[in-house]
């Protein structure tokens, strides 16, 4: 069944290469245009183009239906081309012609925007929700390690004292700045697209503002053609969060990866966190944080990928759109499972307190000891030509004991007042 049969049967191989993998996508999106349905059956009710009774009977179906969805038992056979063509077969094969008239006043183009939608903005709540378990998790570690000093390197050269406690957090005041943008995509989705029908509305009278209520969103997207413009946009706003998240993700693990290696042995994790070698008995590699790592840029590249699909689509809908599920849905997966994975190894570090006794991190505190200079008095320009001259001649010589006192610092980190900050995101 097609929701645009007219009789005439579509060529096996022209079906199979437009439906593509549509019915296995669908099926984590039909819930939502259960959802949708629902609200639409009521609305065309209080309009008049529903008798009551008819509205009980197609709610109660599609009642029917979400949970035949929730126990995993719906399934979308080849014969139906998507969610929408088996949701409307169930209706009619129980109701009739009651099931016929769900379509009214709608078309398959806002059943996909406002189940897309609805998806979206569940997904993104539950990616943020798993974002702030993540941010606790980095500023507990950070106020478990505050005090333990971590080299701090530029152009992977040895360059000033960091400290654990800093470095923790650091990617914990990074996940606001993440959310943010998920934020603003949450926002984009949060306006209801159905009554757009094909991009250009309906003459039967329907009540767009009944549906918004409904189905919780937070306003209507009004003009009929924008709502049809927000088909891709959605999903492009949605992906630019889902790779701001992706890319602390990505940078965090390349830095386990590097701090986990024997030339830096800066932080190790249990046997059980990591996995071997087929040949090399005495290998502990973190595959975890490297598959973190490389999942987490495929997903970054995901803004880029949607933007080239829609760069050159004019107005009204094209076909083209419907590959934005093949990018999307599976990318929210993986971002998910990446952000579980961090969650569960990180508490599992275990960070080396003896790092500075290395004489390679001699050099480490030039900075302080310059700082000293100037606070005596001299000129930071003359203090930094004097300790230059130290370095040069061997004779450099300081205690490795950091007293950075500023908001920030390794000496005031400022947990509480980002853990402040992650609370005005909503």
């Amino acid at each position: 069944m097609k929701l645009w049969e007219k009789g005439m049967k579509t060529n096996e191989k022209i079906d199979r290469f437009t439906v593509g993998n549509d019915r296995e996508l669908d099926l984590v999106l039909a819930g939502y245009d259960v959802r949708a349905s629902k609200a639409h059956a009521n609305m065309l009710c209080s309009i008049g183009l529903l008798t009551k009774e008819e509205n009980l009977a197609l709610v109660s179906t599609l009642n029917e239906i979400h949970d035949s969805i929730e126990k995993g038992e719906f399934t979308i056979e080849d014969s139906f081309e998507d969610m929408h063509s088996k949701i409307e077969f169930l209706l009619i094969q129980k109701l009739g012609d009651t099931g016929k008239k769900i379509h009214t006043a709608r078309s398959r183009n806002d059943q996909v925007l406002v189940a897309m939608q609805l998806f979206i903005k569940d997904e993104l709540q539950s990616v943020k929700k798993q974002v702030k378990e993540l941010f606790e998790v980095l500023l507990q570690l950070a106020e478990k390690n505050k005090k333990v000093i971590l080299p701090g390197y530029t152009h992977l050269q040895v360059a000033m004292p960091s400290s654990f406690g800093l470095w923790f957090s650091a990617y914990a005041e990074s996940l606001i700045d993440d959310l943010i943008f998920v934020d603003a995509a949450f926002k984009i989705a949060d306006q209801n697209p159905l009554g757009s029908a094909a991009g250009y509305g309906s003459s039967f009278p329907i009540d767009r503002e009944m549906t918004t209520r409904e189905l919780d969103f937070n306003t209507l997207k009004y003009n009929v053609v924008a709502a049809q413009m927000g088909r891709g946009k959605v999903e492009k706003a949605a992906a630019v969060g889902m790779a701001s998240v992706a890319s602390t993700l990505s940078k965090l693990a390349m830095d386990i990866c590097l701090y986990m290696s024997q030339n830096f042995n800066f932080i190790s994790f249990p046997d059980d966190l990591t996995t071997g070698s087929s040949i090399m008995p005495h290998k502990k590699n973190p595959d975890v944080f490297e598959l973190v790592r490389g999942k987490c840029n495929v997903i970054q590249a995901l803004p880029n990928e949607l933007t080239l699909l829609l760069t050159n689509l004019p107005s009204g809908y094209h076909r083209d759109l419907q590959v934005t599920k093949n990018s999307l849905l599976p990318a929210l997966q993986e971002l998910k499972a990446c952000l579980d994975i961090m969650t569960f190894s990180l508490p599992k570090a275990m960070v080396r307190k003896d790092i500075l006794e290395d004489p390679k991190y001699d050099l480490l505190f030039t900075v302080d000891a310059l700082n000293e200079l100037v606070l005596q008095g001299i000129p930071f320009r003359d203090a930094y030509k004097q300790i230059a001259l130290q370095v040069e001649e061997g004779k450099f010589m300081f205690g490795k004991d950091a007293k950075h006192t500023h908001q920030g610092s390794i000496g005031n980190l400022c947990l509480q007042e980002i853990r402040d900050k992650m609370k005005l995101i909503s």
